[in-house]
């Protein structure tokens, strides 16, 4: 088997067409020899049935049975070859003609009667020393008009058809075996050419690299059964491109993201050592570069989370939450941070779901930390939670500056803050809502986030819910 898979797909092919070949062309064979031995014994029956009524007719013309016995010549000139069996008794004595030159003993058989007709049904089948088929008959006759009855005992000995059948035969073969070469042969040249385009697909693939990963198959020159090949290796390459391009923006965005605190610290590090400090000022210091270190350890800690739902996924352990005091929780958790840029958190929720508690609400803090950053002073940001039939929906929604569409699109990217003006807050990295993504696909739910022209930003989360998780919260 391990051989068979490792041949090349001509060779497989080619092998399978020529068994196909010689199946079709030796059953066309054998039915050509079945045919052609069935009309050669027909036709050897009806030559002796044939012949045994000439003699019937012959003796019926005769005067008397002492003509027969002095002309036995006659006879035999009429037979069909020199091994065929001519015969003639008198009903219960021995044969007073006997050509039989083999010697065969006739099988059992009743006389056909006077006045019936000679058929194939009279036939009997026999078979000679060496294996050659023999076709026996016997008919009663009269001599004369008023003389005495006959029986005639007839055969054919089917020399001459079983050697032309042995010749048919292996002619047959001969046919096949030639018809079976000649078929893998051409069927071998034919796939090699038709592959031809596979080949130069290969080849082209085999130019994609990193440093040129823009190379992409042509589908308008290959043949129409390659097409939705070279279509779907696009395709892939088209998301390795985007996959490749996202990576190396992230690494960049990673180092820049990584390098500010770092930088921060050594700063401040290398001034302090410039010269002798008192404690106090070391510990104004080691404060400063303590928040530094939160940070990383707050980016790292979120690109951890990211790599795991990505790439090992994640076990999502649900239980059952209760809308209402969950936003609630969330709302006066981040109510001190909205007083201060004089922002009210209104909460409308109600209803259960189904979730990892832990998940849901980093989710929707990240949801609601990011509301209350870029909303408008004086402004309200509003928290809901809608139960249907499909599952759950939860909605954060702030008043702001309008966002272009081109970075609505963007805003769960990773590292990605929008424009300079939503960049100012020191607190964010850009990963929160891209966090918030990663969260809802482990869930199997989806986050949206809309714009209106006023400048109201609406983010939805979408929670799907299982029948059992719906008759679970019923």
């Amino acid at each position: 088997m391990n051989f068979w898979r490792t041949r090349s797909l001509t060779t497989r092919v080619s092998f399978l067409f020529a068994l196909i070949a010689c199946a079709i062309v030796t059953s066309l064979g054998m039915y050509l020899y079945s045919s052609a031995r069935h009309a050669l014994e027909t036709r050897a029956d009806y030559s002796l049935i044939g012949r045994v009524e000439h003699f019937r007719t012959l003796l019926h013309d005769l005067y008397n049975v002492k003509q027969m016995e002095d002309r036995p010549a006659l006879f035999e000139t009429m037979l069909g070859s020199e091994q065929d069996v001519l015969m003639f008794a008198y009903p219960g004595q021995p044969p007073f003609v006997r050509v039989n030159p083999d010697n065969m003993t006739p099988p059992p058989m009743l006389p056909v009667g006077l006045n019936q007709t000679l058929t194939l049904a009279a036939l009997q089948p026999g078979e000679r020393a060496d294996g050659v088929r023999v076709r026996w008959v016997s008919a009663e006759a009269e001599v004369g008009s008023d003389g005495p009855k006959v029986v005639i005992v007839g055969a054919h000995v089917m020399t001459q058809e079983s050697h032309i059948l042995s010749q048919y035969y292996w002619q047959v073969i001969g046919a096949a075996a030639i018809s079976v070469l000649l078929a893998a042969l051409l069927s071998f040249l034919v796939l090699k050419r038709g592959f031809t385009p596979l080949i130069a697909m290969a080849g082209r693939a085999a130019e994609v690299s990193p440093t040129n990963i823009a190379i992409r198959l042509r589908e308008e020159d290959a043949p129409q059964e390659l097409r939705r090949l070279a279509a779907s290796f696009n395709a892939m390459l088209d998301r390795l491109s985007d996959g490749y391009d996202t990576l190396s923006q992230f690494s960049a965005d990673l180092a820049h993201e990584i390098r500010t605190p770092i930088g921060a610290i050594m700063g401040q590090t290398q001034v302090t050592l410039n010269k002798v400090r008192n404690a106090s000022e070391y510990q104004q210091v080691l404060e400063s570069n303590l928040e530094e270190l939160h940070r990383l350890s707050r980016i790292v800690e979120n690109i951890l989370f990211l790599a795991h739902a990505d790439h090992a996924g994640l076990a999502v352990d649900k239980t059952s939450l209760v809308l209402a005091d969950e936003l609630h929780k969330i709302a006066e958790y981040f109510e001190g941070l909205a007083e201060e840029r004089d922002i009210k958190l209104v909460v409308d929720g109600g209803g259960e779901l189904q979730v990892n508690p832990v998940m849901w609400r980093r989710a929707v803090s990240n949801l609601v930390v990011n509301a209350v950053r870029y909303a408008l002073p004086g402004s309200t940001v509003r928290l809901s939670g809608k139960p249907n039939a499909q599952g759950v929906c939860i909605e954060v929604e702030n008043q702001g500056d309008p966002i272009p569409q081109e970075q609505l699109d963007r805003l769960f990217d990773r590292f990605y803050r929008g424009d300079k003006s939503r960049s100012e807050f020191t607190e964010s990295n850009g990963l929160g809502l891209a966090i918030v993504r990663a969260i809802m696909q482990v869930h199997g739910g989806s986050a949206e986030v809309i714009c209106s022209a006023a400048g109201v930003i609406r983010f939805s989360l979408y929670f799907p819910q299982t029948l059992q998780e719906i008759q679970a919260r019923a």
